[in-house]
């Protein structure tokens, strides 16, 4: 099976570059156009743009005014409406909400995260949603977020910070980041420590994991469901990864459930040492007469939830600070800008201090327009509709957004929209400006806004404050950053940097 697998998709591959030679020919098609082929639909064209398919889409939206379609292969389900316009994207995350649930068909493709919630939708979700709030909007957890961040900075970040100086050794920042909010984030959600970050950098398992997961995801959107399907049964191709990924997260999430079952039944809800109750605490002991649709007995439950947690803080905020180090080596104005502004507003670190820096505010909200950790949102229409720029909307279509593509739209933005300026969320009072949701979708909006989105600022600007205070950060010559065709935007080759202590 595996065999004719394989010599199905190289068949495949074939016929896609025979089509792909044959729409070459016509030099007249413009760039951001692709030919919609009998059968193939433009599944050809849109494979070959996939190493730039960001800016290729972008580029497609921006001409045609904003909303556009993907027609995929005959009967494989794949046909995708597109749009950027934040009139459509306020009716469908708000206005008309109920008719645009995660649904069966995101469901499917991101099978892994189960019953967690960003993939149910009804009774569920607003359990979900709602007990989410309630830990995350407290005062003690946010304290608990602030001082796992410096414990980690000072214990972890640091160190490895002033190896690299001693030494005179490059590091990648990509890396440092994601360990940082890998061992960050399972404190938080799970009250466990992997300790990936330190000097001696060892092995991370789940890292890979969810680059492979990540990537899967991604590549689900354009093949035929029943092609991934297979290739997901069997193990081949990039679904082997997925799969290899999903046996790393439920082997580590497995242990650390079975042992806070354990501590919570021998020692109580709360530790010895009185720390905040981290998120798996928290679910295990949930009042289910006030969230009737939880389980907190079921494992499998439990897993869903922290593995989408986790996944959320860990990767989101570590391609955000990733990004935002990238576009300040860029531009060493906005760099002498915050350290100014830090060395003026916050000579000690005091996390009350942190709302102070405006123009720090401004620079990440600027990298979250350009760089959306998530890249695109994607809904399934229960029913038939029509958005109001006119669009039809079947129902057996999915709609997505590309947050990515949002951000750089010159008709939403102005001419400058591919520029790094953060003075543009800067009123004139020197108050940081609050642009509508549906134009700054980088935490999503309407009924689903992310609730993580306090926690994300609070982490990025701690990370930021310790770093900028104390060294300076040089990208290695001739390093050019390139996205991942991914489901979360990190970079290809990592973000490999000098270290130097002012």
């Amino acid at each position: 099976m595996a065999m004719i697998i394989g010599l199905l998709e190289i068949f495949i591959a074939f016929i896609f570059f025979f089509v792909y030679q044959c729409f070459s020919l016509h030099k007249k098609t413009p760039k951001h156009m692709v030919m919609n082929w009998p059968v193939l639909g433009m599944l050809p064209g849109v494979l070959f743009q996939i190493p730039r398919i960001y800016d290729f889409v972008t580029e497609a939206l921006e001409a045609e005014n904003m909303t556009g379609c993907f027609i995929g292969p005959w009967l494989s389900g794949t046909d995708i409406l597109l749009t950027v316009d934040p009139v459509n994207i306020q009716y469908i995350l708000s206005s008309n909400f109920v008719n645009y649930p995660k649904g069966k068909k995101f469901n499917k493709i991101f099978e892994f995260l189960g019953d967690g919630i960003f993939n149910v939708d009804s009774g569920l979700w607003e359990d979900m949603r709602n007990s989410s709030h309630a830990i995350f909007s407290h005062q003690d957890f946010q304290s608990f977020s602030v001082s796992t961040s410096v414990s980690k900075l000072s214990q972890g970040l640091v160190p490895i910070l002033d190896n690299a100086v001693e030494k005179h050794i490059l590091v990648d920042l990509q890396d440092l980041f994601q360990r940082f909010l890998f061992d960050t984030s399972s404190t938080l959600m799970a009250g466990y420590d992997p300790k990936s970050l330190s000097v001696e950098m060892p092995k991370v398992e789940f890292a890979d994991a969810m680059d492979g997961v990540a990537d899967a995801m991604f590549y689900r959107h354009l093949k035929p469901a029943f092609l991934w399907s297979i290739q997901s049964w069997i193990g081949v191709g990039i679904e082997k990864k997925m799969r290899r990924g999903l046996d790393v997260f439920d082997q580590m999430l497995g242990k650390i459930i079975s042992a806070k079952r354990e501590e919570i039944k021998n020692h109580g809800i709360h530790d010895s040492k009185g720390e905040a109750m981290d998120v798996l605490t928290y679910y295990m002991t949930i009042d289910t007469t006030k969230y009737k649709h939880l389980k907190p007995s079921n494992d499998k439950f439990i897993r869903d939830t922290i593995l989408g947690l986790v996944i959320a803080a860990r990767d989101t905020t570590s391609s955000a600070l990733t990004w935002f180090f990238w576009l300040l080596s860029k531009n060493p104005e906005a760099m002498t800008k915050i350290r100014q502004e830090i060395n003026k507003k916050m000579p000690k670190f005091d996390p009350a201090d942190l709302d102070k820096l405006v123009y720090l505010d401004g620079a990440v909200c600027e990298t979250l327009r350009l760089y959306p950790s998530v890249p695109f949102n994607h809904k399934s229409p229960a029913k038939p509709d029509v958005l109001p720029s006119g669009h039809k909307v079947d129902k057996n279509w999915r709609v997505v957004i590309p947050i990515y593509s949002l951000g750089r739209m010159k008709s939403v933005w102005g001419d400058d929209a591919e520029d790094f300026r953060p003075e543009r969320w800067i009123s004139d009072s020197g108050m940081l400006r609050q642009e509508s949701s549906y134009k700054f979708l980088a935490f999503n909006a309407g009924p689903r806004t992310c609730l993580g989105k306090r926690l994300t600022f609070l982490q990025m600007k701690t990370v930021a404050v310790e770093i900028i205070r104390n060294y300076d950060i040089k990208v290695v010559e001739g390093h050019k950053p390139k996205p991942v065709p991914s489901v979360l935007l990190r970079m290809q080759h990592g973000l490999k940097v000098s270290v130097t202590k002012i």
